[in-house]
């Protein structure tokens, strides 16, 4: 085994994570201050991709089509939550399933209706293009390390946010005592909004920083989805720490169970068979993880109480 190849796939595995992250903190706050479940986040992770797509080809900015993703993602989220999601926070959580269910299919079909059935493409910049050669000789690509730069960078912002702000404060009395915060004065129907803007914002913008590696397409959002409750229940609902430490677990795992796995359980297989079993393996592994997790933490790694 190379080691250059097992530190490559560990920065791979580590740009995946970080990506979770910017799905999961949303979704993770999203439920911790207002209980609710939103199967509609990937939805606005690809509202957030095919913003970036239309911006970048429209004015060949990358920049700017960051920034179309993160307003656009916003902007689709202030609109859901105060035409449906505001109905359904003393539902159960069966009608918060079937409607946000309801609303991955509007997304999707507005999407295409728009934008059509064929994906859309997201060049990287010339200069975030090629690789650097980090130490020990490893090349690596500029993007993949501008990603796990961004995505750690967001989480800072976050930690700084709840920890230090008046917001931040609020955000964390929600979580607590949501009736409580009310009494004191303070809007829960604007604290909501905003929480929920946040997120979307933040799964917009995992959207196109992922198209410009992958493609842009309807559906793209709901794989990434599953792993995000996945990342959630590992780290702890409501937590920002965990949903961070559970995203760089849950990267890991994927990225090196499928590395690693077959040669550890001695499979001699052809290019694409290794691909496939490879990717098998590393799927499996992650629901392994979350199962160990749960046997041991059953409210995840920072799960309160």
């Amino acid at each position: 085994m190379s080691w250059v190849l097992l530190a490559e796939q560990t920065l791979n595995g580590l740009s995946l994570g970080v990506m979770l992250f910017l799905m999961a903190a949303g979704l993770t706050l999203v439920f911790g201050v207002m209980g609710l479940i939103n199967l509609a986040h990937g939805s606005l992770y690809m509202v957030g991709g095919f913003a970036a797509a239309a911006v970048a080809a429209a004015t060949g900015s990358f920049l700017l089509a960051l920034a179309a993703s993160l307003v656009a993602a916003a902007i689709a989220g202030v609109i859901v939550e105060m035409t449906v999601i505001r109905r359904l926070y003393d539902r159960d959580h069966l009608d918060q399933v079937l409607a946000t269910f309801a609303l991955i299919l509007v997304f999707s079909e507005a999407t295409r209706w728009v934008f059509g059935s064929f994906p859309l493409f997201l060049d990287r910049p010339d200069w975030l293009g090629g690789t650097v050669t980090l130490p020990l000789g490893i090349e690596y690509s500029r993007y993949r390390l501008a990603l796990i730069g961004i995505g750690l960078a967001i989480a800072g912002a976050l930690f700084w946010m709840i920890a230090h702000t008046r917001i931040g404060i609020r955000i964390r009395a929600g979580e607590n005592d949501r009736e409580m915060i009310a009494a004191l004065g303070v809007d829960i129907s604007r604290l909501y909004t905003l929480v929920f803007a946040l997120g979307a914002a933040l799964a917009g913008l995992a959207g196109a920083l992922i198209g410009a590696i992958q493609s842009v397409q309807v559906g793209m959002g709901e794989p990434v989805l599953i792993l995000a409750f996945v990342v959630i229940v590992i780290g702890g609902i409501g937590s920002i720490k965990g949903a961070l430490v559970g995203a760089l677990l849950v990267g890991l795992t994927d990225t090196l169970g499928g590395f690693l796995l077959p040669k550890a359980l001695g499979l001699v297989l052809s290019a694409p068979a290794a691909t496939s079993v490879g990717a098998s393996l590393a799927s499996m592994s992650i629901y392994i993880l979350m199962a160990l997790v749960l046997l041991f933490r059953p409210r995840g790694l920072f799960g309160g109480g």
